[in-house]
């Protein structure tokens, strides 16, 4: 069982289950998570609430998605016996904390969340909802719960926090007494590094352009190769410039002791764009090997998934309703 110590601060991070991760997820996300194993109390979210503030019209996907993304979080070496993984909609605690919260938050503070009007415009009006608009208060509420001390993000979230870090002071001036009831969270400022995806954007499902954990290694290679490389190398021997093509950055995570070799090599145009494609594919193959196969063994036991999340998630609620129950002292309502 997880336990927080003085020489573990408790961490919690999450994901929406909205499909199958990738590349970018592993390489940027779940190896920090492993860490996290060793190093801190760590709680992480199956988020399918949040899910739900762009997904709402299609709820088989997001069932189907949560056990998914729990096969890759094991895949990748998460260990359920080193942390805590627990389903959001499976502790009604951090909704009713929401409702408690949401009497103290003032609208104009959600609004200028710069996520807010941004991601509406990009994903259309249908997602401007009530849910959506408390979508940082919700992310309070799953730390706050837990009273998380820390929580790893990227420059583009810090506002997030600054939010979540105001109402908990809002909170604790009105209700404390001069106690902290909820605990501040701290941003662990992470290096996320910006995985390219096949056609040199991020790596993002929403640009389909992912070579997802569990694609075999066919698809992972017909990926590869379709991958853009620099414009200006037309010929195998043109000399090329590797600072601008995505499968040299991907080098860098993979096989990162070949990277000066392919470096050396694309300048000078002794390496052609397409047997670097070529070497580059069988490499990821190799590096993602172990974690695929972990993923079939993993994915082939749907019981052992279930229970971890059942688990995770009564162990979670335990700490949940503990801090729900001074919540709701501290305003009166036990």
């Amino acid at each position: 069982m997880a336990t927080a110590t003085a020489k573990r601060p408790r961490v919690m991070s999450g994901m929406r289950p909205t499909g199958n991760l990738h590349l970018g997820h592993y390489v940027g996300v779940l190896t920090q998570w492993v860490n996290y194993c060793e190093t801190a109390d760590a709680f992480f979210e199956i988020a399918d609430l949040h899910a739900f503030t762009t997904g709402f019209s299609d709820p088989q996907s997001i069932r189907d998605a949560r056990n998914a993304i729990v096969v890759d979080w094991l895949a990748a070496g998460v260990d359920p016996k080193k942390s805590t993984f627990y389903l959001q909609s499976g502790i009604p605690e951090i909704s009713e904390l929401e409702v408690l919260l949401g009497m103290i938050t003032p609208i104009s503070w959600l609004e200028r969340v710069p996520t807010f009007k941004g991601q509406i415009e990009a994903l259309g009006t249908d997602i401007a909802t009530y849910g959506f608009l408390g979508y940082p208060l919700l992310q309070l509420c799953d730390i706050a719960i837990f009273r998380g001390e820390f929580v790893p993000v990227g420059k583009d979230q810090v506002a997030h926090l600054e939010f979540a870090r105001e109402v908990v002071r809002r909170f604790n001036y009105l209700y404390g007494g001069g106690d902290s009831i909820l605990v501040e969270p701290k941003a662990m400022l992470s290096a996320f590094p910006e995985v390219p995806g096949i056609d040199g954007r991020k790596m993002s499902k929403s640009y389909d352009n992912v070579i997802s954990l569990s694609d075999d290694e066919a698809t992972t290679t017909e990926k590869v190769r379709r991958m853009i490389t620099d414009p200006l190398k037309i010929r195998r021997n043109d000399p090329g410039r590797p600072e601008i093509c995505p499968v040299f950055h991907l080098w860098k995570f993979v096989k990162p002791e070949h990277v000066p070799i392919v470096e050396r090599d694309c300048r000078s145009g002794a390496l052609g764009c397409v047997q670097d494609k070529s070497d580059f594919a069988e490499a990821l193959n190799e590096f993602l090997r172990p974690l695929r196969e972990r993923r079939k063994m993993f994915a082939a036991d749907e019981a052992y998934v279930e229970k971890v999340i059942a688990e995770g998630t009564a162990r979670a609620r335990e700490i949940a309703a503990q801090t729900l129950n001074d919540v709701k002292r501290a305003m009166k309502l036990s």
